[in-house]
Protein backbone atom coordinates (compact mmCIF):
# COMPACT_ATOMS: atom_id res chain seq x y z
CA UNK A 1 0.00 0.00 0.00
CA UNK A 2 2.92 2.26 -0.12
CA UNK A 3 4.25 2.51 -3.48
CA UNK A 4 0.51 3.60 -3.91
CA UNK A 5 0.80 6.81 -1.92
CA UNK A 6 4.86 7.77 -2.83
CA UNK A 7 5.85 11.22 -4.32
CA UNK A 8 1.80 12.10 -4.51
CA UNK A 9 0.86 15.59 -2.94
CA UNK A 10 -2.42 16.37 -0.65
CA UNK A 11 -4.39 19.21 -0.41
CA UNK A 12 -6.42 19.59 2.83
CA UNK A 13 -9.48 22.33 3.48
CA UNK A 14 -11.26 22.11 6.83
CA UNK A 15 -14.34 23.85 8.27
CA UNK A 16 -16.06 24.44 11.47
CA UNK A 17 -14.67 22.97 15.02
CA UNK A 18 -11.15 22.91 16.68
CA UNK A 19 -11.93 19.05 16.68
CA UNK A 20 -12.12 19.30 12.90
CA UNK A 21 -9.06 20.87 12.95
CA UNK A 22 -7.14 17.98 14.92
CA UNK A 23 -8.57 15.16 12.27
CA UNK A 24 -7.68 16.56 9.61
CA UNK A 25 -4.33 17.16 11.01
CA UNK A 26 -3.66 13.77 11.82
CA UNK A 27 -4.70 12.45 8.50
CA UNK A 28 -2.45 14.61 7.20
CA UNK A 29 0.56 13.16 9.43
CA UNK A 30 -0.96 9.57 8.25
CA UNK A 31 -0.34 10.41 4.79
CA UNK A 32 3.22 12.22 5.45
CA UNK A 33 4.38 9.05 6.70
CA UNK A 34 3.21 7.19 4.13
CA UNK A 35 5.19 9.35 1.26
CA UNK A 36 2.60 11.94 0.52
CA UNK A 37 3.67 15.39 0.68
CA UNK A 38 1.16 18.96 1.24
CA UNK A 39 1.07 20.82 -2.13
CA UNK A 40 2.29 24.24 -1.56
CA UNK A 41 0.32 27.06 -2.78
CA UNK A 42 -0.51 27.01 -6.43
CA UNK A 43 0.49 23.72 -6.97
CA UNK A 44 -1.65 20.94 -7.80
CA UNK A 45 -2.56 17.77 -5.75
CA UNK A 46 -3.06 14.59 -6.20
CA UNK A 47 -5.44 13.98 -3.70
CA UNK A 48 -7.81 16.71 -2.05
CA UNK A 49 -9.49 15.86 1.61
CA UNK A 50 -12.34 18.22 2.56
CA UNK A 51 -13.65 18.06 6.20
CA UNK A 52 -16.88 19.74 6.84
CA UNK A 53 -19.01 21.39 8.93
CA UNK A 54 -22.55 20.89 8.78
CA UNK A 55 -23.58 23.72 12.11
CA UNK A 56 -25.98 25.81 10.20
CA UNK A 57 -26.72 26.46 6.59
CA UNK A 58 -24.36 28.97 5.79
CA UNK A 59 -21.99 26.26 6.76
CA UNK A 60 -23.34 23.99 4.74
CA UNK A 61 -22.68 26.51 1.95
CA UNK A 62 -19.74 27.23 2.61
CA UNK A 63 -18.45 23.25 2.36
CA UNK A 64 -20.23 23.26 -1.25
CA UNK A 65 -18.10 26.29 -1.99
CA UNK A 66 -15.03 24.75 -0.69
CA UNK A 67 -15.55 21.69 -2.98
CA UNK A 68 -16.24 23.30 -5.95
CA UNK A 69 -13.41 25.57 -5.70
CA UNK A 70 -10.86 22.62 -4.76
CA UNK A 71 -11.92 20.58 -7.54
CA UNK A 72 -11.72 23.58 -9.74
CA UNK A 73 -8.16 24.31 -8.43
CA UNK A 74 -6.97 20.85 -8.98
CA UNK A 75 -8.25 19.21 -11.91
CA UNK A 76 -7.88 15.31 -11.87
CA UNK A 77 -6.93 15.16 -8.48
CA UNK A 78 -8.62 12.12 -5.96
CA UNK A 79 -11.33 14.08 -3.86
CA UNK A 80 -12.70 12.74 -0.73
CA UNK A 81 -15.48 14.70 1.50
CA UNK A 82 -15.65 13.79 4.99
CA UNK A 83 -17.29 15.57 8.26
CA UNK A 84 -20.73 16.65 9.36
CA UNK A 85 -22.35 17.42 6.34
CA UNK A 86 -20.76 14.47 4.78
CA UNK A 87 -22.71 12.37 7.30
CA UNK A 88 -25.80 14.43 6.92
CA UNK A 89 -26.29 14.99 3.44
CA UNK A 90 -23.92 12.14 1.65
CA UNK A 91 -26.27 12.12 -1.51
CA UNK A 92 -26.40 15.97 -2.10
CA UNK A 93 -22.50 16.15 -1.55
CA UNK A 94 -21.97 12.92 -3.69
CA UNK A 95 -23.91 14.39 -6.67
CA UNK A 96 -21.53 17.76 -6.91
CA UNK A 97 -19.04 17.13 -10.28
CA UNK A 98 -15.79 16.12 -8.93
CA UNK A 99 -16.27 14.63 -5.87
CA UNK A 100 -15.11 10.97 -6.13
CA UNK A 101 -15.91 9.63 -2.21
CA UNK A 102 -17.98 10.20 0.88
CA UNK A 103 -16.97 9.39 3.93
CA UNK A 104 -19.28 9.67 7.22
CA UNK A 105 -18.44 9.17 10.80
CA UNK A 106 -17.72 5.94 10.74
CA UNK A 107 -15.56 5.41 7.53
CA UNK A 108 -13.50 8.65 8.54
CA UNK A 109 -10.88 6.21 10.41
CA UNK A 110 -10.58 3.94 7.42
CA UNK A 111 -10.07 7.20 5.10
CA UNK A 112 -6.51 5.57 3.92
CA UNK A 113 -7.80 2.53 3.09
CA UNK A 114 -10.42 3.95 1.18
CA UNK A 115 -7.96 6.06 -0.56
CA UNK A 116 -5.82 3.52 -1.58
CA UNK A 117 -8.61 1.57 -3.28
CA UNK A 118 -9.26 4.20 -5.09
CA UNK A 119 -5.40 4.89 -6.42
CA UNK A 120 -5.04 1.43 -7.36
CA UNK A 121 -7.95 1.61 -9.62
CA UNK A 122 -7.29 2.88 -13.46
CA UNK A 123 -8.74 6.06 -14.54
CA UNK A 124 -11.86 4.78 -16.22
CA UNK A 125 -12.52 2.49 -13.62
CA UNK A 126 -12.26 5.59 -10.66
CA UNK A 127 -14.34 8.21 -13.47
CA UNK A 128 -17.27 4.57 -12.93
CA UNK A 129 -16.83 4.49 -8.93
CA UNK A 130 -17.00 8.53 -8.73
CA UNK A 131 -19.60 10.18 -6.35
CA UNK A 132 -19.91 7.02 -4.16
CA UNK A 133 -20.15 7.96 -0.67
CA UNK A 134 -20.04 5.66 2.48
CA UNK A 135 -22.28 6.73 5.78
CA UNK A 136 -24.09 4.99 8.50
CA UNK A 137 -27.17 5.32 10.22
CA UNK A 138 -25.62 7.09 13.18
CA UNK A 139 -26.64 4.63 15.44
CA UNK A 140 -24.41 2.64 13.94
CA UNK A 141 -21.30 4.80 14.61
CA UNK A 142 -19.59 3.27 17.49
CA UNK A 143 -15.64 3.77 16.72
CA UNK A 144 -13.58 6.24 18.42
CA UNK A 145 -11.15 7.95 16.03
CA UNK A 146 -7.73 9.28 18.02
CA UNK A 147 -6.21 11.99 17.17
CA UNK A 148 -3.17 14.81 18.79
CA UNK A 149 -1.84 16.53 16.52
CA UNK A 150 -1.07 20.37 16.01
CA UNK A 151 -0.71 20.38 11.77
CA UNK A 152 0.81 24.16 11.40
CA UNK A 153 0.20 25.35 14.81
CA UNK A 154 2.08 25.52 18.05
CA UNK A 155 -0.54 24.22 20.47
CA UNK A 156 -1.64 20.94 19.91
CA UNK A 157 -5.54 19.52 19.97
CA UNK A 158 -6.05 16.15 21.81
CA UNK A 159 -9.61 14.39 20.91
CA UNK A 160 -10.40 12.83 23.98
CA UNK A 161 -13.96 12.67 23.18
CA UNK A 162 -16.82 12.20 20.27
CA UNK A 163 -20.01 12.32 19.30
CA UNK A 164 -23.12 13.49 21.54
CA UNK A 165 -26.47 12.31 24.04
CA UNK A 166 -27.97 15.42 24.39
CA UNK A 167 -30.09 16.30 21.90
CA UNK A 168 -30.48 19.83 21.77
CA UNK A 169 -34.02 20.73 19.71
CA UNK A 170 -31.85 22.97 17.43
CA UNK A 171 -28.66 21.05 17.08
CA UNK A 172 -27.75 18.51 14.31
CA UNK A 173 -24.51 17.31 15.90
CA UNK A 174 -25.79 13.98 17.42
CA UNK A 175 -27.08 12.73 14.03
CA UNK A 176 -23.58 14.04 12.31
CA UNK A 177 -21.13 12.31 15.19
CA UNK A 178 -23.37 9.83 16.60
CA UNK A 179 -23.81 8.75 20.47
CA UNK A 180 -20.86 9.74 22.99
CA UNK A 181 -17.69 7.60 23.04
CA UNK A 182 -14.16 8.04 24.02
CA UNK A 183 -10.61 7.02 24.38
CA UNK A 184 -9.38 5.73 27.60
CA UNK A 185 -7.32 7.81 30.04
CA UNK A 186 -3.96 5.60 29.43
CA UNK A 187 -3.99 5.76 25.52
CA UNK A 188 -4.80 9.43 25.69
CA UNK A 189 -1.79 9.96 28.61
CA UNK A 190 0.54 8.00 25.79
CA UNK A 191 -0.76 10.53 22.80
CA UNK A 192 0.02 13.38 25.17
CA UNK A 193 3.44 11.80 26.01
CA UNK A 194 4.47 11.97 22.53
CA UNK A 195 3.11 15.05 21.78
CA UNK A 196 5.82 16.00 24.82
CA UNK A 197 8.33 14.11 22.81
CA UNK A 198 8.02 15.91 20.12
CA UNK A 199 8.31 19.44 21.06
CA UNK A 200 4.42 20.18 22.16
CA UNK A 201 4.48 22.63 25.32
CA UNK A 202 0.46 23.31 25.28
CA UNK A 203 -2.20 21.08 24.42
CA UNK A 204 -5.74 21.55 24.34
CA UNK A 205 -8.39 19.08 25.13
CA UNK A 206 -11.08 18.93 22.42
CA UNK A 207 -14.38 16.90 21.47
CA UNK A 208 -17.70 17.27 21.15
CA UNK A 209 -19.12 17.23 24.86
CA UNK A 210 -15.74 16.61 26.90
CA UNK A 211 -17.29 16.60 29.60
CA UNK A 212 -19.30 13.64 29.23
CA UNK A 213 -15.98 11.75 28.69
CA UNK A 214 -16.25 8.03 30.11
CA UNK A 215 -19.55 7.08 28.77
CA UNK A 216 -17.22 4.26 27.09
CA UNK A 217 -14.84 3.14 29.74
CA UNK A 218 -16.37 4.01 32.64
CA UNK A 219 -13.79 6.86 33.59
CA UNK A 220 -14.72 10.10 34.55
CA UNK A 221 -13.46 13.50 33.04
CA UNK A 222 -11.68 14.59 36.53
CA UNK A 223 -9.69 11.38 36.36
CA UNK A 224 -8.67 12.39 32.70
CA UNK A 225 -7.32 15.91 34.01
CA UNK A 226 -5.62 14.30 37.11
CA UNK A 227 -3.44 11.79 34.52
CA UNK A 228 -2.99 14.55 31.60
CA UNK A 229 -1.67 17.18 34.59
CA UNK A 230 1.11 14.32 35.37
CA UNK A 231 2.81 14.09 31.93
CA UNK A 232 6.20 15.46 32.39
CA UNK A 233 6.66 18.10 29.41
CA UNK A 234 3.35 19.80 29.01
CA UNK A 235 3.44 22.98 30.41
CA UNK A 236 -0.29 23.99 29.59
CA UNK A 237 -3.52 22.44 29.20
CA UNK A 238 -6.50 24.19 27.99
CA UNK A 239 -10.06 22.73 28.20
CA UNK A 240 -11.57 24.04 24.14
CA UNK A 241 -15.80 24.03 25.68
CA UNK A 242 -17.47 22.07 28.28
CA UNK A 243 -21.18 22.41 29.09
CA UNK A 244 -22.39 23.77 32.53
CA UNK A 245 -23.75 21.44 33.95
CA UNK A 246 -20.50 19.09 33.86
CA UNK A 247 -18.29 22.10 34.45
CA UNK A 248 -18.24 20.86 38.51
CA UNK A 249 -16.71 22.07 41.28
CA UNK A 250 -14.20 19.41 41.76
CA UNK A 251 -13.18 19.94 38.56
CA UNK A 252 -12.82 23.78 38.46
CA UNK A 253 -10.88 23.22 42.01
CA UNK A 254 -9.01 20.47 40.53
CA UNK A 255 -8.09 23.23 37.45
CA UNK A 256 -7.13 25.63 40.21
CA UNK A 257 -4.82 24.37 42.19
CA UNK A 258 -3.21 22.03 39.50
CA UNK A 259 0.33 22.21 37.73
CA UNK A 260 -0.56 22.71 33.86
CA UNK A 261 -4.28 23.42 33.59
CA UNK A 262 -4.41 27.15 32.75
CA UNK A 263 -7.08 29.97 33.94
CA UNK A 264 -9.30 29.57 31.08
CA UNK A 265 -12.75 28.08 30.29
CA UNK A 266 -15.09 28.00 27.53
CA UNK A 267 -18.47 27.64 28.96
CA UNK A 268 -21.74 27.28 26.04
CA UNK A 269 -24.62 29.58 27.88
CA UNK A 270 -26.74 29.51 24.42
CA UNK A 271 -29.45 31.73 26.12
CA UNK A 272 -29.74 33.95 29.22
CA UNK A 273 -33.77 33.61 29.22
CA UNK A 274 -34.81 30.21 31.51
CA UNK A 275 -37.65 30.10 28.95
CA UNK A 276 -35.17 29.55 26.00
CA UNK A 277 -32.83 27.37 27.58
CA UNK A 278 -36.45 24.73 28.17
CA UNK A 279 -37.19 25.43 24.21
CA UNK A 280 -33.74 24.39 23.41
CA UNK A 281 -34.15 21.40 26.04
CA UNK A 282 -30.41 22.33 27.60
CA UNK A 283 -29.70 20.96 30.71
CA UNK A 284 -29.22 23.73 33.21
CA UNK A 285 -30.88 27.30 33.72
CA UNK A 286 -29.49 30.51 34.10
CA UNK A 287 -29.05 30.52 38.31
CA UNK A 288 -26.73 27.49 37.70
CA UNK A 289 -24.66 28.85 35.03
CA UNK A 290 -24.40 32.44 37.16
CA UNK A 291 -23.21 29.82 40.23
CA UNK A 292 -20.48 27.99 37.77
CA UNK A 293 -19.15 31.36 36.88
CA UNK A 294 -18.87 32.84 39.96
CA UNK A 295 -17.05 29.93 41.63
CA UNK A 296 -14.68 29.72 38.75
CA UNK A 297 -13.62 33.72 39.25
CA UNK A 298 -13.36 33.06 43.09
CA UNK A 299 -11.48 30.24 42.36
CA UNK A 300 -8.90 32.00 39.58
CA UNK A 301 -9.82 35.25 39.54
CA UNK A 302 -7.56 36.10 36.63
CA UNK A 303 -9.19 33.41 34.38
CA UNK A 304 -10.63 34.12 31.57
CA UNK A 305 -14.25 33.17 30.50
CA UNK A 306 -15.63 32.42 26.90
CA UNK A 307 -19.26 31.79 26.51
CA UNK A 308 -21.42 30.96 23.56
CA UNK A 309 -24.75 31.94 22.75
CA UNK A 310 -27.67 31.63 20.04
CA UNK A 311 -30.01 34.51 18.82
CA UNK A 312 -32.80 34.32 17.42
CA UNK A 313 -33.82 31.17 18.10
CA UNK A 314 -37.43 29.83 17.36
CA UNK A 315 -39.14 30.79 20.61
CA UNK A 316 -36.94 33.84 21.17
CA UNK A 317 -39.85 36.56 21.72
CA UNK A 318 -38.32 40.49 22.11
CA UNK A 319 -39.08 40.38 25.63
CA UNK A 320 -37.16 37.02 26.10
CA UNK A 321 -34.21 38.30 23.80
CA UNK A 322 -34.17 41.28 26.57
CA UNK A 323 -34.01 39.04 29.67
CA UNK A 324 -31.35 36.78 27.82
CA UNK A 325 -29.17 39.92 26.98
CA UNK A 326 -30.25 41.38 30.65
CA UNK A 327 -28.69 38.06 31.90
CA UNK A 328 -25.45 38.85 29.66
CA UNK A 329 -24.29 42.34 31.07
CA UNK A 330 -24.69 41.18 34.35
CA UNK A 331 -22.86 38.13 34.95
CA UNK A 332 -19.55 39.35 33.82
CA UNK A 333 -17.91 37.21 31.52
CA UNK A 334 -14.94 38.02 29.45
CA UNK A 335 -16.42 37.34 25.56
CA UNK A 336 -19.41 35.91 23.37
CA UNK A 337 -19.24 34.23 20.73
CA UNK A 338 -22.36 34.71 19.00
CA UNK A 339 -24.09 32.45 16.64
CA UNK A 340 -27.38 33.62 14.39
CA UNK A 341 -29.90 30.33 14.52
CA UNK A 342 -30.05 28.55 11.35
CA UNK A 343 -33.09 26.44 10.95
CA UNK A 344 -31.79 22.52 10.50
CA UNK A 345 -33.90 19.73 8.88
CA UNK A 346 -35.10 16.89 11.07
CA UNK A 347 -34.74 19.10 14.67
CA UNK A 348 -37.35 19.23 16.60
CA UNK A 349 -36.81 23.11 16.98
CA UNK A 350 -38.94 23.20 13.73
CA UNK A 351 -42.23 22.38 15.88
CA UNK A 352 -41.65 25.52 18.24
CA UNK A 353 -44.11 28.43 17.42
CA UNK A 354 -42.52 31.99 16.67
CA UNK A 355 -39.82 32.45 14.26
CA UNK A 356 -37.56 35.44 14.14
CA UNK A 357 -36.85 37.49 10.68
CA UNK A 358 -33.36 37.59 9.51
CA UNK A 359 -33.19 40.85 10.80
CA UNK A 360 -33.91 40.79 13.49
CA UNK A 361 -31.76 37.81 14.08
CA UNK A 362 -28.75 40.17 12.67
CA UNK A 363 -30.45 42.76 15.22
CA UNK A 364 -29.74 40.58 18.00
CA UNK A 365 -26.37 39.53 17.11
CA UNK A 366 -24.89 43.16 16.69
CA UNK A 367 -26.10 44.03 20.28
CA UNK A 368 -24.43 40.73 21.52
CA UNK A 369 -21.34 41.43 19.55
CA UNK A 370 -21.04 45.00 21.55
CA UNK A 371 -21.44 43.58 24.31
CA UNK A 372 -18.61 41.21 24.39
CA UNK A 373 -16.42 44.20 22.15
CA UNK A 374 -16.99 46.28 25.99
CA UNK A 375 -16.74 42.63 28.17
CA UNK A 376 -13.08 41.59 26.12
CA UNK A 377 -12.13 45.61 26.20
CA UNK A 378 -12.52 45.43 30.11
CA UNK A 379 -10.89 42.05 30.59
CA UNK A 380 -8.21 42.81 28.66
CA UNK A 381 -7.66 46.32 30.26
CA UNK A 382 -6.99 45.25 33.77
CA UNK A 383 -3.77 43.29 32.90
CA UNK A 384 -2.37 46.18 30.70
CA UNK A 385 1.23 46.59 32.40
CA UNK A 386 1.23 43.16 34.12
CA UNK A 387 4.04 40.79 33.76
CA UNK A 388 2.78 37.78 32.12
CA UNK A 389 4.04 34.14 30.86
CA UNK A 390 3.31 33.82 27.10
CA UNK A 391 3.90 30.70 24.57
CA UNK A 392 5.41 32.26 21.57
CA UNK A 393 3.39 30.88 18.64
CA UNK A 394 5.16 31.15 15.36
CA UNK A 395 3.99 34.24 12.37
CA UNK A 396 3.50 34.55 8.81
CA UNK A 397 4.63 38.67 9.69
CA UNK A 398 8.32 39.33 9.39
CA UNK A 399 9.26 40.99 12.46
CA UNK A 400 6.03 40.25 14.63
CA UNK A 401 5.49 36.63 16.87
CA UNK A 402 2.32 36.27 18.68
CA UNK A 403 1.20 34.50 21.54
CA UNK A 404 -1.03 33.81 24.64
CA UNK A 405 -0.89 34.24 28.26
CA UNK A 406 -1.75 31.91 30.32
CA UNK A 407 -5.42 33.18 30.55
CA UNK A 408 -5.69 33.34 26.74
CA UNK A 409 -5.26 37.08 26.55
CA UNK A 410 -3.55 37.47 22.95
CA UNK A 411 -0.05 39.20 22.37
CA UNK A 412 1.82 41.38 19.53
CA UNK A 413 5.13 41.13 20.05
CA UNK A 414 7.86 42.83 17.80
CA UNK A 415 11.03 41.00 17.89
CA UNK A 416 14.07 40.09 15.05
CA UNK A 417 14.10 36.95 13.10
CA UNK A 418 15.97 35.17 15.52
CA UNK A 419 13.78 35.06 18.13
CA UNK A 420 12.57 30.86 18.70
CA UNK A 421 8.56 30.12 19.22
CA UNK A 422 7.56 27.38 21.19
CA UNK A 423 8.90 28.73 24.60
CA UNK A 424 7.24 30.39 27.30
CA UNK A 425 8.44 33.68 28.52
CA UNK A 426 7.56 36.35 30.90
CA UNK A 427 6.16 39.20 28.90
CA UNK A 428 5.19 42.82 30.05
CA UNK A 429 1.43 43.83 28.42
CA UNK A 430 0.75 47.26 27.10
CA UNK A 431 -1.90 48.63 25.12
CA UNK A 432 -4.22 47.42 22.12
CA UNK A 433 -2.67 47.28 19.00
CA UNK A 434 -3.39 48.61 15.95
CA UNK A 435 -5.62 46.06 14.56
CA UNK A 436 -7.14 46.07 17.61
CA UNK A 437 -7.05 42.58 18.04
CA UNK A 438 -3.89 41.76 20.26
CA UNK A 439 -2.29 43.36 23.18
CA UNK A 440 0.97 44.54 22.49
CA UNK A 441 3.87 43.06 24.47
CA UNK A 442 7.46 43.45 25.57
CA UNK A 443 9.64 39.94 26.49
CA UNK A 444 11.01 40.73 30.10
CA UNK A 445 14.82 39.68 29.76
CA UNK A 446 15.69 40.35 33.54
CA UNK A 447 13.16 39.70 36.20
CA UNK A 448 14.42 40.38 39.68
Amino acid sequence: MYKLFEGKKAAYFTLGCKLNFAETSTVGQQLRKMGVSTAARGEVADICIINTCSVTEVADQKCRQAIHRLVKHHPGALVIVTGCYAQLKPQQVAAIEGVDLVLGAEEKGQMLEHIARRLEMMPEERALAAHEHHTVRTADIRTFMPSCSCGDRTRYFLKVQDGCDYYCTYCTIPKARGRSRNGSIASLVEQAREAAAQGGREIVITGVNIGDFGRTTGESFLDLIKALDAVEGIERYRISSIEPNLLTEEVIDFCARSRAFMPHFHIPLQSGSDEVLRLMHRRYDTELFARRVAYVKSRMPDAFIGVDVIVGTRGETEELFAEALDFMKRIGVSEYHVFSYSERPGTMALRIPHSVSPQEKHERSRQVISLSEECLDAFYSRFTGQVRPVLLEHSRKPGVIHGFTDNYIRVEIMCDEAQPDNIIVPVRLGGWNEAHDALTGEIVTNQP
